[in-house]
Order: C-alpha cells, then structure tokens, then sequence
C-alpha cells in the first residue's frame, strides 16, 4: 500500500509499506474530474501534477490531515499506479478495508461551497452521493467528515445521520458501523441502486467490499456481465452445501403454474394470515387446516407470494406424496435452512459451523437438523441495534407426508421455534385434520398455535369467492373460443358454483376440463352440469367422473374394455409411483411407444400436469384423483378403480425387467477408466445419461412395490435369481446416485420378505446385508471399488464373494490371507477424536451410545452403523452414559461430575 506524505517543503511524497507495519492514515474521498484534471501515480513520480485541477484537493488532504495529526494519507488518483493492471485489481479488491483501516476520511465536495447559508441545499444535491464507490467510503470507514470546496468542515457522520440516510437510503444502523452481515443482499443492493460510475464495470467492482467478495477485474467485459460475475459470487459466498427436496419451494419450477388466489378472493381469510405474521405478539404457528379440495395450497401459494414479495418469507415446503423427497421429511429440514439462509443475515455462518463440526448432519435424525441447523444458528444471529426481523415459513400439506411418526416430530420442533430470539419465525401449516397431525397438535403447549378450519368458513364467503373464480376462468374460456357473450348463461354459473361448495378444486378441474380444445367447450358444460341432480354422488365423484365417463363414450365394448384396461395399466401407475416419471421415461418403463402412453394422457390435463417435453415428469394436479381412482369402496362399481396392490405388483416386475435388461444395470455403468474414480469425480451430467430417469427410479423404489404388493421371496424365484446376478450393479449405481445409505434399509426390508429363515435366499441377503455394511464407506465414495476393495476383503466363506468371484480384476495379487469368516463386528463406527469410555444399548436394541473423551456422545444405529446424534454439553471426557427405561433419553456423565 502506498501512502502520501506531506514533507517540509510543501512537496508531496510516495511511501510504499507492506504488510501490518503500516502507520495512522487518512483517507480522501472525492469526485473525479476529467481524466487531463486528476493528479495520477506518474505526475507524482516525476514531479508533475501541480498545474492540475486535482492538485487542489490532495494539497487539502494533506493539509487536513497534518491539522488532525497524521502523517500519512491516501489518495485514489495518484496512489495506485493504474498503469499495473495487477496493481489496480489488488488495490479495488482492497479498497473496502484500506477505508476500513483508516484513522480518518475526508469527503471533498467540490460542487458545495459553504459561502453560502443555503449549503444544506448543494449538499444534498451533491454528485457524490450518485457515485458507485460512495457506498464503500461511507460506510467502511468509522470517522467519515464532509468539507467544502473552500475546505471547510460541514459535519460528519454522526452528526449529519439523518440527512444521509434521507440522501442514499442507507441503514442508520450500518452508518453507526453494523456489520453489514447484518443486512441481506436485497437490502444492500438496493443502497446501490442508480449509483453511477465512469467505467460501467465499476458498477459491480464498487461493491466488492459492500459483499466481502474478492474476485478478478476485467475491464472491457461489460457492465452487464461483471454484475452477473458479483452476484455469482455472492449467490456461492452465501449458499450452502445441503442436499434439498427438488421442487418444494413455492417459487421452484414444479409450482410455477399452480393457482395462486384470484383478486378479491380470500380476502378476509388472506388479511387474517397475513396480520398474524407480521405481529410478533401473535402465537408462532397458524395452523390452516380443511378437507381434501378446499384450496389449502392456493392459499399457502398466495401467502408466500405476498409475503416474497415483503422480503419477509424465509422458508417454504409443499409436501407432495408421491414427488419422491417432496413426499417424505428426509429433506425437510435441510430445504427449510437452505431457504433461511438465502433470506436471513448473518445465519450462514452458524450452519457452516454445524456442517463443520458434523459434516454428516443432513442424515441424522430430525432433531439434530432442526437443532443444528436452524434453532442454534437462529438463536446465534447478531442483530442490529433497534433491528427487528420476523419472517415467514409456509409448510403447505404436512398430511401428504409419508411417516406419521416423522409429521409429529416435525410439529414438536417447529413448537420450540417460539424461543428463538432475536428472529421471529412464523410459520403456517396447511393441512388435513388428520389423526396424527391433531394429536402432533394437541401436544404443543399452550399459546403455540392458533387455528382456522377452511371448509368451516361461512358459506357465502366460500360461495362468493367460488363464483367469482368461475366468472373469470369461463371468461377467458369464452374469449379465446370467440363463444357468444351470453355464455356461460347465469343459471349455468349458479349450478357450478352450487356443485363445487365448498371444494375449490371441483371448479378448477370442471374449468380445466371444459378449456380442453379438443372438444366444444359449451358440451362440456352441460356434461358437467347433468351431475347435479345425482344426489347420491360424492364431492369427489361429481368433480372425475364427467371427466373419465367421456373418455370412451364413442367406443364399441370391446375397444372400451381394452382403453379401460390401458388406463388403470398407465393412469394407475401414474398415481401410485413413489416419484413422477416423464413421458419418455413412462414409455421405456412399460416397453411401449411414447406416442401410445401420450394419446392414453391426452384427453387428461384437467386432472394432470402433462408438460409438453416429453422429458419432463407428469404430475398429479391434485392428491384428490388418486384418492377417487384408488377408493377401496369403488371396487367392482367403477372401471376406473385402481387396485393399488396389484399396480405395485405390475411396477415391482416392470423395474425387475428394466434393471435387468440390456439397457438396465451392468458393471461400470458410467465406462469409468480408473476403478478408483471419487463419486464426486463424476460429473453429473455423465450420471444422468448412463442412469436415465427410469433406471434411477427402479433402483431406488423396486423393493417399495415389492413390499405394497405383498409378495414374498424364496429359494430360486426371480427375486432371488436377479439379487444372485445383479446385487453388485445395484450397489454400484446406488453409490452413483448418492443412496448408498439406503441400501442396508432396503435388504432388511427384502429380508422381511424371505419365507423362511434358513431358506438359501435368506441366507443369501444376511450375507448382502454384512457386505454392504462392512464396505459401505467404501461404496459411498468410490463406485467401482465394489467389484475389487470390496470383494478382495470380504472373508473367503462371503456368499457374495463366491457369488460375484469373476468380479474380482485379474491384475490384482493377495500377498496375505483375508479372514475366513465374517467376524462379530458387523461395521467400525467412526467419529469420535479421542478414546471411547463407555457404551450403552437402547431398550429396543435400535441404537448404541458412545461416551468420549472427547466431550461428546454419539447415538449410532445398530441397522446401518451411521451416526444418529451427536451430543454435545459436557466441557470435560465423559465417562459414562445409560439410556432411560423407554429409550426417549439419555444420561452422562463426564470425569468430574
């Protein structure tokens, strides 16, 4: 860093300083004039400069600061020597903290003279509050003085707080000097809005230091690209490696297209959940709840776009059975802190201290992620003085997910959010009034949560809205068919809006079914209205079946019975898989032409979301039709009953066949040139072409149908046939797919299949079970290491070792005996820093805990060998640990207790 330095003579000098031995400076902040006015690096290197515009400003710097006792000063014209393109990067990228460090800076206003009374005026008119680089050299520096142009001091920036904040909209908390950690990024680029600079790419670069964000200058890149280069960095700078459920943010992808409230709709329902939120004296959790097809989604999408669009939503999750992770809560909580973190200042550091500390956090149990994740690291924040956040978290359809166990754990976390401070969260659970789901509620203390039942909302508001949704849809229905303005006529809309009461989602699908162009909107209609003297037809039964009934109305009987059993063969298994598949991976799952299952989808976008790719999965548009197709009750009343049990059966064979075809699993699925290639090595684009989606899909949920169909396994069936040949592949694209840790899990589960005991197929997965245990770190991290490492060192009596023998490379050579048989260590548990002390076991025998020296204990589950927990408190060894009599606690005790 160079510095100026006023000599004796009245000369200016250069002194250069490296590193921390650099004296009390201060700093000059001014605008520039033309290039030709500003004293440079080489005018002061050879003596120049003095003629210049400029000269006047730096004469005033060194001035003033020899005045306040300084020897030094900084000056951007003539200090950096500009000629060095290194030179000028390292100085921009350090420019934040130079201003940071210094003891003084002096703002030169060359456009306000104080000669006159109305100097306010000038200087909030001042073309230094519009320059890009402002920002940073108000806000770093701790002592910031304004002067004139004769040199006169006007005040500083305690003193003219208030005017300067009117003028740039900063926080008067970051004037005070807050961290600006503090503050999001929306906030802080909004400080930078309409700032001006004289090279465009300085646009960007002058808010390097704003972001704490170092990065490479290009000049001549564009203004345009050097901000997406910054933003870039700040999206990495603030992002976190958690894995997340695809799609269940509100804003995602997969939610674009679903409904959000119609204008004056809602609109008490609406001003009751948003009045909630932003008072932080109302209770923590509103809990929206109401039968299937009452508009809970709508609702949660409309509250989180209007709270989005505050900057006070933090976090969303729209649970969707059968969406594969959006399904289930193994994703949850680290969706949930990956969305905070986005929105909430100040928290990435205490989730980066957490994935520090326990790398393996996202697959331990709830608690610990809730803990761990999101309550500490909340509870950490510092805030500003006088800085008060509350945010919104929207979790819409906690019913669909899969565990009733996991939806009660997840109510009792989300209830302790009540003692975060200094953030406030509000969160809102929209819900079916399900069993699980009100005991969850009724176990949460008092003043936790209020709630609101939807479908008991009067019904003239529920009617009022309804029609005032049906109005608008058949409107633009009626525009774009160029229909006749008397259509739909008044009684039609009444009867529609009488059908559908209180199920929002009856007028949605009746408006999606009777938009379809392939058919006269006018006769749909009528098909849907000849429902309304069927008294004895359910809610769900008026909304599908006019739907379905005029699929095959045209047809012969034999043609009916052949499309009806097309239909629960392709439509049926569309609502029961575990995760949606495309229409090409449809196709290669059934072995059938894409344009077969497409014309079978074709008449059915008023229930289902059929993107127009071909690649991209088709979805549920509501959970409602799968549960009319699969309604036990409609069983031999309606052909378009689907036989859950049997359609696992037929997906069960369907992946068997596809995992075992020529196009299905094999050894080195990705051509691998070395075996020791890093899962992490590959790149992912490589993964999804070797394992399309189908693929990936019978690897993960094969056993899933299996288990649904109630099949069982024994000796030589084809269960046992395909584990004898393929064990090793699935194993191999498992760790290609990052679920090796699910594979244990799965044997278990197919062990529970087996019919007996001591048949050979169970003897055969007890050994699977071993293998996959012992070498799981193995497979984690190094897919092909399966077919060596592994099978090297099992023990000589391993099934799957005599099984999978020609597996093993022919260059490699054994220079000692492995073991002959498995011993009783089933798998090394590893994580602790120092000695283990003590162990105890759960009453259930589900886990093991471990005392340390290291001040820790850890819970690990017998099953798997993976770390559940680990707990920390104790500041000296724990030597002791037991579990309570009903395993729901633990005790320890450290060496001095």
């Amino acid at each position: 860093m160079r510095l100026l330095r006023l000599e004796d003579d009245g000369e200016f000098s250069l002194v250069e300083f490296v590193g921390k031995n650099i004296p009390c400076y201060a700093v000059l902040s001014h605008t520039w004039g033309s290039d030709d006015e500003e004293v440079t690096f080489n005018d002061l290197v050879n003596g120049g400069g003095k003629s210049k515009a400029g000269y006047r400003k730096i004469h005033f710097c060194g001035k003033q600061a020899a005045n306040d006792g300084l020897q030094f000063f900084w000056v951007d014209t003539c200090c950096i020597d500009k000629s060095s393109s290194a030179e000028l990067s390292e100085a921009i990228n350090s420019m934040f903290r130079w201003y940071q460090d210094a003891a003084r800076c002096y703002v030169y206003l060359s456009d306000v003279s104080a000669s006159t009374h109305r100097w306010e005026m000038a200087f909030k008119k001042s073309r230094w509050f519009a320059r890009g680089w402002t920002l940073q050299e108000l806000i770093a520096p701790v002592l910031v003085e304004f002067f004139s142009v004769e040199g006169e001091r006007l005040g500083d920036k305690k003193s003219l707080e208030r005017t300067l904040h009117d003028i740039t909209g900063i926080a008067t908390q970051v004037l005070r000097g807050s961290p600006l950690s503090y503050f999001s990024t929306d906030e802080r680029m909004s400080w930078a809005a309409k700032r001006q600079t004289k090279r465009e790419e300085d646009a960007a670069y002058s808010l390097l230091g704003i972001f704490n964000i170092h990065m490479p200058l290009i000049y001549g890149e564009g203004g345009q690209k050097a901000l997406s280069r910054l933003l870039k960095e700040i999206k990495d700078n603030n992002s976190i490696n958690l894995p997340i459920a695809k799609g269940a943010s509100f804003d995602s992808h997969a939610e674009e297209h679903n409904a959000r409230c119609l204008p004056n709709t809602r609109v008490e329902l609406l001003g009751q959940i948003t009045e909630w939120a932003k008072d932080r004296n109302n209770k923590p959790i509103f809990w929206l709840k109401g039968m299937a097809g009452t508009g809970k989604s709508t609702i949660a999408r409309s509250v989180a776009q209007y709270f989005a669009g505050q900057h006070q939503l933090a976090a969303s999750f729209f649970f969707k059975k059968g969406e594969g992770e959006r399904g289930n809560a193994t994703r949850f909580f680290t969706t949930i802190a990956t969305d905070l973190i986005a929105h909430i200042p100040g928290l990435i550091s205490g989730v980066r201290k957490a994935l520090d500390t326990d790398p393996g956090i996202s697959e331990r149990v709830l608690r610990d992620q809730f803990e761990k994740l999101i309550f500490y690291p909340l509870s950490e924040i510092q805030l500003a003085p006088l800085q008060t956040l509350v945010y919104t978290v929207i979790i819409d359809a906690l019913d669909e997910c899969e565990q009733e166990e996991d939806i009660r754990v997840i109510l009792q976390l989300l209830s302790r959010t009540k003692d975060i401070k200094p953030v406030s969260l509000r969160i809102l659970v929209t819900s079916r009034p399900e069993l699980p789901i009100r005991l969850g509620f009724k176990q949460m203390s008092d003043g936790t949560y209020q709630d609101l039942v939807l479908h008991e909302v009067p019904k003239r508001t529920i009617e009022h809205d309804i029609r005032l949704f049906l109005e608008h849809e058949l409107r633009e229905i009626q525009e774009q068919r160029l229909l006749s303005p008397n259509w739909p006529r008044r009684d039609q809309i009444q009867a529609l809006v009488e059908l559908a009461v209180p199920l929002f989602i009856f007028a949605a699908t009746a408006c999606r079914y009777i938009a379809d162009r392939r058919d006269n909107p006018r006769k749909r209609l009528e098909v849907i209205l000849q429902y309304q003297s069927a008294s004895r037809v359910s809610k769900l039964d008026r909304t599908y079946l006019p739907i379905l009934s005029q699929l095959f109305d045209d047809e012969d009987e034999a043609d009916k019975q052949r499309r009806t059993s097309e239909f629960r063969d392709i439509v049926g298994s569309i609502v029961v898989l575990e995760s949606p598949l495309s229409i090409s991976s449809l196709a290669h799952f059934f072995q059938i032409p894409k344009e077969d299952v497409r014309c079978r989808l074709d008449s059915l976008h008023s229930v289902l979301s059929i993107p127009d790719s071909e690649d991209l999965p088709v979805r549920l548009l509501h959970l409602s039709f799968r549960d009319f197709l699969v309604d036990p009750q409609k069983k031999e009343k309606s052909p378009f009953w689907v036989d859950e049990r049997e359609t696992h059966e037929r997906l069960a064979s369907k992946c068997l066949e596809l995992l075992s075809s020529l196009e299905g699993l094999q050894q080195n699925m990705c051509k691998l040139l070395n075996p020791g290639t890093l899962r992490s090595e590959i790149d992912e684009q490589t993964i999804a072409i070797c394992l399309p989606p189908e693929l990936q899909y019978a690897c993960r949920y094969w056993v899933h149908h299996l288990e649904q169909s109630d099949r069982h396994i024994h000796d030589g069936d084809p269960i046992h046939l395909f584990l004898q040949k393929y064990l090793l592949y699935w194993l191999e694209a498992m760790s290609l797919i990052g679920e090796v840790y699910k594979c244990i899990y799965i044997i278990k589960r197919l062990q529970a299949l087996t019919e007996s005991d001591i048949s050979t197929v169970s003897s055969f997965l007890h050994d699977a079970e071993r293998f996959t245990l012992r070498f799981r770190s193995i497979l984690e991290y190094t897919p092909l290491q399966v077919y060596s490492s592994a099978l090297i060192f099992a023990p000589g009596t391993s099934i799957a070792q005599k099984t999978f023998a020609d597996h093993i490379p022919g260059w490699v050579n054994m220079i000692s005996k492995v073991e002959n048989d498995w011993d009783s260590c089933h798998s090394t548990l590893e994580g602790h820093s120092k000695e283990v002390n003590a162990v105890a076991f759960s009453p259930d025998g589900q886990l093991v805990a471990s005392a340390s020296f290291d001040s820790t204990v850890r819970l690990w589950e017998t099953v798997t060998g993976s770390c559940r927990s680990t707990l920390e408190g104790h500041s000296d060894p724990v030597n002791a640990v037991a579990f309570s009599p009903d395993g729901q606690l633990v005790a320890s005790a450290d060496g001095y207790t």
